[in-house]
């Protein structure tokens, strides 16, 4: 069988579904292979959505465990069904994904399912799963990579999704278990084991690093810390795995200072692995055809998203960068334009990365600490929650907004927020920094009040030294 396009997507995470929608309404003849039996990727199906999900539901549970009585409300008798919060996640995954297929044929997209490999430029070769099925061959003009990533593995640690569990696995545990141990305090670990630790967990997270949300500006990491630990999540920082053994009742991990030290052991009912994703460019034929891949299996690309090899494209976890799928979807749709003949733009110095806690976490452009490397001299502006009107009427008033601007200029270079709602006030400076606002522009903007987004506001007086509230 043989089919002929303008472009075979390989992947249909976010970056390649988005990629082929793109590409469909600019006119080219579109193919998505994909070889889970679901589009959406890995965000989709056992990621992003399924663990915001399972991240609502559980702080509607703390909450009403917690803090109804504070508000005249008495519920009495709170109890978990797991069963249905779990059936919940599964059907948010199922209509969402059910939408992406309805976009493939709303687009007049050819979704095939099946594994895609490339047997040379201009043709992929798709592997149908069931054994016996005929393999299909497509002839394109153009390929694009968007493959996505995988779970980074721990050496010595055998995941079994069972008693050691990868994100996936911590997606759907048949029960809450008395106590879990998260290796990694990256933005999966602290999610995840927020979920669990609400319902009931005893939570402790094991890093190797100095602080959570490694890579993070510092004065994010440092309150993000002290606010777990006050929710009840133990902290073991600066302190590595060094191996695990299973019994039928638990599992028992060894650990090291990192420094150095005496090794302790830590018994838990789970273990959630998560240090973090690698990408996944395995079984594409890759060597076959010569398309260069670097020592840690991303793939290089041009300005225009082209690898060595021309027609072959990628985008995404593929292409290393920050391993978001907003970031994929803004590649996805700038290759089909570069494809179309058009101009395709990805900013990268305004793609925000959000951590679902409570409170949330986001940020954009750079931190205290990039700046003060790169030797560029920049004004601080911070408000507190505490003095937010709006974060005291919702009790949710732990965090802060901080500014960071060019001290000459005044031109916005990043913004950093630990707070309620901070993944949608971080939008607001995404937008003023891709439009070379000022923090006086921000500060000059008036916002509706009671608002948490007055804190944004302040923020912005406060680089000039003239916050009102505080």
């Amino acid at each position: 069988m043989s089919d002929v396009y303008d472009l075979v997507v390989i992947g249909g995470g976010p970056g390649g579904y988005v990629a082929a929608i793109r590409a469909a309404q600019l006119g080219l003849k579109t193919a998505v292979v994909e070889s889970r039996g679901k589009l959406g990727g890995t965000c989709l199906n056992v990621g992003c959505i399924p663990s915001k999900a399972l991240l609502q539901s559980s702080h509607h549970y703390d909450v009403a465990e917690k803090e109804f009585a504070n508000h005249g409300i008495q519920t009495g008798g709170l109890k978990l069904d797991l069963k249905t919060m779990l059936g919940r996640k599964d059907k948010v995954v199922e209509d969402l994904t059910n939408g992406i297929e309805f976009l493939m044929k709303k687009n007049k997209i050819d979704y095939i399912v099946g594994f895609g490999e490339i047997m040379a430029a201009g043709e992929v070769s798709v592997i149908p799963p069931k054994k016996g099925a005929r393999k299909q061959i497509l002839k394109t003009e153009n390929i694009l990579i968007a493959t996505g990533s995988e779970v980074t593995p721990l050496p010595g640690i055998d995941i079994d999704e069972k008693q050691i569990v990868s994100s996936t696995g911590a997606l759907s545990l048949p029960k809450v278990p008395k106590s879990i141990v998260v290796i990694g305090a990256g933005v999966i670990g602290l999610e995840l084991g927020s979920v669990w630790r609400r319902l009931g967990a005893e939570v402790t997270v094991v890093e190797f690093l100095d602080v959570v949300l490694p890579g993070m500006d510092a004065e994010v990491s440092k309150n993000m810390g002290r606010i777990l630990k006050k929710q009840g999540m133990k902290l073991k920082l600066k302190t590595k795995v060094t191996g695990a053994k299973k019994t039928k009742s638990h599992v028992t991990l060894t650990t090291e200072p990192r420094d150095g030290g005496k090794a302790e052991t830590l018994k838990a009912d789970v273990v959630l692995v998560a240090i973090g994703r690698r990408p996944y460019t395995d079984n594409l034929g890759l060597d076959k055809v010569g398309v260069t891949v670097d020592k840690h299996g991303f793939i290089p690309v041009d300005e225009d998203f082209q690898t060595n090899i021309e027609g072959i494209y990628a985008v995404g976890d593929v292409i290393g960068g920050a391993m978001l799928a907003h970031k994929a979807e803004d590649e996805g749709a700038a290759c089909s334009e570069i494809i179309a003949g058009q101009s395709g733009h990805v900013d990268y110095e305004t793609i925000p990365g959000i951590v679902y806690t409570h409170p949330e976490v986001a940020s954009v452009g750079k931190t205290e600490e990039q700046l003060k490397q790169a030797g560029i001299d920049y004004t601080s502006g911070k408000f507190p929650f505490s003095a937010n009107s709006r974060a005291r009427t919702n009790a949710d008033s732990d965090g802060f907004v901080k500014i960071l601007a060019d001290k000459k200029t005044d031109a916005l270079l990043g913004c950093h927020i630990v707070g309620p709602a901070a993944g949608e006030l971080i939008q607001e400076i995404v937008v003023a920094m891709e439009l070379s606002a000022s923090a006086e522009d921000v500060a000059r903007i008036c916002h509706g009040h009671p608002g948490l987004s007055e804190a944004v506001k302040e923020a912005a007086l406060g680089v000039a030294g003239r916050a009102l509230h505080i």
